[in-house]
């Protein structure tokens, strides 16, 4: 066990309790080093150890996310049917899936786990999960905040059974906790009849999932070693679900507790030790400064973040026909390096976050973006703060979002695309909800039938009926699904939109999202119109170093475009609606 794990275990549990408990961190890291090598799926860059960027992703990678049953049929398990779509329908397009939980849980469609170590039968089996990771990156999550009120190690607790007797956190009747951060409009405790009688037990999220006790060696040591299980049954990524709240001190907000880093930063340290092909994403739904935070030092810490002021920025951006909010921040945004990068998404199984946007969006456009997506059939999702209930989540099909539901379904799809192809321009490693693909609109059945907001975006199609409507041509499935396809190629064929390739998000008019990427020996001016009007931004010459060439090649179209030239060395380029414009060139 390498020094840097050693100190960082002290840091966490101090002198005393770390030196009684290190032999059995040793032991389990021993255990998996012989264990640990890199899955098929892995390439030989990624696998090659310290010489390789961090960030060994690409231009030609993009992550799908999706539940292991977000697609059924009679005749396999579901698994099986996710690993047949990215096979057939999205060969050459997509690289990586991220596999929603996939064990037996209780509640919150998997993310209150019963049992960390098994696969829930009714989606598979290990081994269809292992096929997934020889064929694509599979990224997979670790809910290690909480787990289920039904799991076994929850039970043995009630029973007062060791180890479980100290797995999770109890606080006494009357216990002041209005420091506490709360991300949820639910009670913080929640009582339940143990052997001793009724116990307050820390529930952050729900009733039904339970946090636990990290202050704990044995908590920490137990999901090393879960962790360690997924990348042996062949993980590339670790989602890190709920880390902000990981770490529980009475008297301060238990959000990003410094000890809650320090987890983050001996997770990565074991990574590096062990499988340095493997990569960690914090799940930081907070704004965009604190999200920033989990990157460390920029090489102790999460490789990637998720960029969750992106969607409620980009979605203001459409609503308001104009980029001018987008742009600005856009343009704060660290450089990249090569040992982190920005996971960038607009839709998830969650929806669409409030928090990332305030201080970036004024109180008057944040209302004006919840009204319209509730004018849109959409929900809000609200969060207890000191102030009384705020909104914190507008749930809503990122399409039904964007895309105003009078427009035909041509420019539907067209202003839907335009803002993909924003998220697929800037800097970062795309990850493209299954729904987002395949063009689905809000499941209004699914809230009325479970009674939860989240599930307007969380339906469970069957696989033939919706690959018979991705190919039936002109259907709004159809548009958007061809229209990703295209712009995933189009990606894939310029290094200059590589996750970490240099990039400049530059001024324009205010309709035209602009954002100059370049590899150091050629360029993509990638330009999105977000308005249903013509709209045209004009650029300085020397903003661009165009070469001799002076035209510019279209990803997407393979046409050649050449701008017009205004007085004073500038170049005007004019947009239709809904207008993506990804144009590639050589710098001077």
């Amino acid at each position: 066990m390498n020094a840097r794990i050693t100190k960082l275990w002290t840091e966490i549990y101090g002198d005393q309790v770390s030196q009684q408990t290190r032999t059995e961190l040793e032991v389990l890291l021993e255990h998996y080093r012989e264990l640990l090598t890199p899955p098929p799926s892995c390439t030989a860059e990624s696998a090659s150890g310290a010489a390789r960027p961090a960030i060994w992703l690409d231009h030609r990678d993009a992550v799908m996310i999706a539940y292991g049953d977000h697609l059924k049929g009679p005749d396999c398990p579901p698994l099986q049917f996710l690993h047949r779509f990215l096979a057939d329908e999205l060969e050459g397009t997509v690289s990586g899936v991220h596999v929603l939980p996939f064990s037996p849980y209780s509640s919150d469609d998997g993310f209150s786990v019963i049992d960390y170590r098994r696969i829930d039968p009714a989606l598979g089996t290990w081994d269809d999960i292992e096929r997934l990771a020889t064929d694509f990156i599979l990224m997979v999550d670790l809910v290690l905040n909480h787990c289920s009120a039904q799991s076994e190690w929850f039970q043995a607790f009630l029973r007062d059974e060791p180890p479980y007797d100290e797995f999770f956190i109890t606080v006494p009747e009357g216990t002041d906790t209005s420091t506490v951060v709360r991300p949820r409009a639910l009670p913080l405790l929640t009582q339940f009849e143990t052997a001793h009688g009724p116990e307050l037990v820390w529930t952050t999220f729900s009733a039904d999932q339970v946090d636990l006790n990290y202050a704990n060696p044995r908590v920490l040591l137990e999901m090393l070693d879960i962790l360690l299980l997924y990348l042996q049954r062949g993980a590339q990524i670790v989602r890190l679900d709920a880390i902000a709240y990981l770490w529980k001190e009475l008297g301060t907000p238990c959000i990003h507790h410094p000890k809650t880093h320090a987890v983050v930063q001996l997770i990565r340290a074991v990574l590096d030790e062990l499988a340095p092909w493997a990569l960690i994403i914090t799940e930081t739904n907070v704004p965009h400064e604190e999200n920033l935070s989990y990157f460390g030092d920029g090489r102790n810490e999460a490789h990637m973040v998720y960029n969750f002021s992106l969607p409620p920025l980009t979605l203001d951006a459409f609503v308001q026909e104009d980029a001018k909010c987008l742009t600005e921040w856009a343009a704060t945004l660290p450089r990249q390096q090569t040992d982190t990068a920005f996971f960038n998404f607009l839709a998830s199984h969650d929806g669409v976050g409030v928090q990332p946007a305030r201080g970036i969006l004024s109180d008057e456009r944040l209302r004006t973006l919840i009204a319209t997506v509730q004018a849109r059939s959409g929900l809000v999702s609200y969060k207890a703060t000191p102030r009384g209930e705020v909104p914190y989540e507008l749930n809503v099909s990122y399409l039904s979002a964007v895309a105003d539901p009078n427009l035909p379904a041509e420019q539907r799809a067209a202003a839907f695309l335009c803002s993909q192809a924003i998220m697929l321009a800037l800097a970062g490693v795309p990850g493209i909800y299954l729904h987002s693909f395949i063009g689905s609109q809000n499941w209004a059945a699914g809230v009325a039938e479970t009674g939860h907001n989240r599930a307007i975006n969380r339906a469970k199609p069957n696989y033939d009926t919706v690959v018979d409507e991705l190919g039936t041509e002109g259907t709004l499935r159809a548009l958007v699904f061809e229209g990703y396809k295209a712009l995933l190629r189009a990606r894939a064929a310029h290094a200059a939109l590589a996750p970490i390739a240099e990039q400049e998000v530059l001024g324009g008019d205010g309709a035209v999202f602009a954002v100059l990427r370049s590899d150091g020996r050629e360029a993509v001016l990638c330009l999105h119109n977000v308005s249903p009007d013509s709209a045209v931004i004009t650029l300085a010459e020397n903003t661009l170093e165009l070469g001799d060439d002076r035209t510019f090649r279209e990803l997407i179209s393979n046409d050649v475009l050449y701008p017009t030239r205004e007085s004073g060395n500038r170049l005007s380029i004019g947009l239709g609606p809904y207008e993506i414009l990804w144009l590639a060139y050589t710098q001077a």
